[in-house]
């Protein structure tokens, strides 16, 4: 979290004023008043209360060699954390699969170290840290019954990762829902919807998910003609034009096919045109068949009927 000491109230700026004052007087008076004040009264009674917890100088002299040892392994472990990443990195861009599950291990990857980090550092620093690790065990027992939830979705995530049930990029509905992938972690996964938008489900919240993305799909244009219009030559029309369509809509992976008619309407017949698209490309690929459908019939003067309403008169009501 971002700390803006500018938005803050002039209340709020007082305090911290306060509180780095107050850090820096200790600091400066445990570790200098030794230096300023030698053999003095004052300087005993600063050195034996302050200056234990706030004298650097010594504390720097005294452990010296285990600061050195810590630092060590802090940089150790994160350069072997960026050849682990590294590596991961490698078999990601295979595909999204192999991405989905890098993002999963880069994320284990990423706590794996920092407690590594931490439990060296107090290793170096005489911590007994196997009763530690046998405290940590009864607290995580402990929290275990309070982070059902959490172990759900961590599980939930697994098993939607290892049975292949969707990956990054994928199109997925789920209940009125309908977006990509964009992220998968061991606890949630962000969904972005047609407007951008991003949504977050948790991992255990994620039930009956249809993934559009394992087959193609249908990129469907439904448009009207005049009840004037000869059926048998609009149809014989209509396969030899829609031949041309997929030339130019890149998108189209199978068709367009004449799929015949779909309704009688009020004031027209409704027709129906089909081709196989790969999902993230459905929706571009339907504007782009009802453009190229409306040039088509505007060159062969083929009307598409407005609505209209059709009034007769009786022979009283024409007199």
């Amino acid at each position: 979290m971002k700390f803006d000491f500018k938005h803050k109230t002039k209340e709020e700026k007082i305090r911290v004023i306060v509180v780095v004052v107050v850090i820096f007087l200790c600091l400066a008076l445990g570790t200098l008043a030794p230096i300023i004040f030698p053999g003095t009264q004052f300087a005993q009674i600063i050195e034996s209360s302050i200056g234990k917890f706030f004298n650097l100088v010594d504390f720097f002299t005294n452990n010296y060699v285990t600061i050195l040892e810590s630092l060590a392994v802090l940089v150790f472990i994160w350069i072997l954390y960026k050849i682990l990443l590294f590596i991961v990195s490698i078999f990601v861009k295979r595909g999204h699969r192999s991405e989905t599950i890098g993002n999963l291990i880069m994320s284990a990857l990423k706590y794996f170290a920092v407690i590594a980090a931490l439990f060296l550092i107090l290793s170096a620093w005489n911590v007994q840290t196997p009763t530690l690790l046998a405290g940590a065990g009864i607290i995580g027992l402990a929290i275990s019954f309070g982070a059902q939830s959490l172990i759900e979705d961590i599980f939930a995530g697994l098993f939607i990762i290892f049975e292949k049930q969707f990956a990054v990029g994928d199109v997925i509905q789920i209940g009125d829902f309908r977006g990509i992938v964009k992220e998968m972690g061991l606890r949630i996964t962000k969904f972005e919807d047609i407007n951008g938008d991003i949504k977050m489900l948790n991992n255990s919240d994620i039930r009956g998910a249809i993934n559009s993305s394992n087959v193609l799909s249908q990129a469907i244009c439904e448009i009207g003609i005049s009840y004037n219009q000869d059926i048998e030559k609009f149809e014989a029309f209509m396969r030899e034009n829609l031949k041309g369509m997929k030339e130019q809509i890149s998108t189209i992976r199978k068709g367009p096919f004449y799929d015949g008619i779909e309704v009688f309407g009020d004031s027209g017949i409704t027709i129906r045109v089909v081709a196989w698209v790969k999902e993230t490309d459905r929706l571009y690929t339907v504007r782009e068949m009802n453009k190229h459908l409306k040039i088509l019939f505007d060159k062969n003067h083929i009307e598409i009927p407005y609505p209209q309403l059709v009034i007769h008169k009786t022979d009283t009501e024409a007199k």
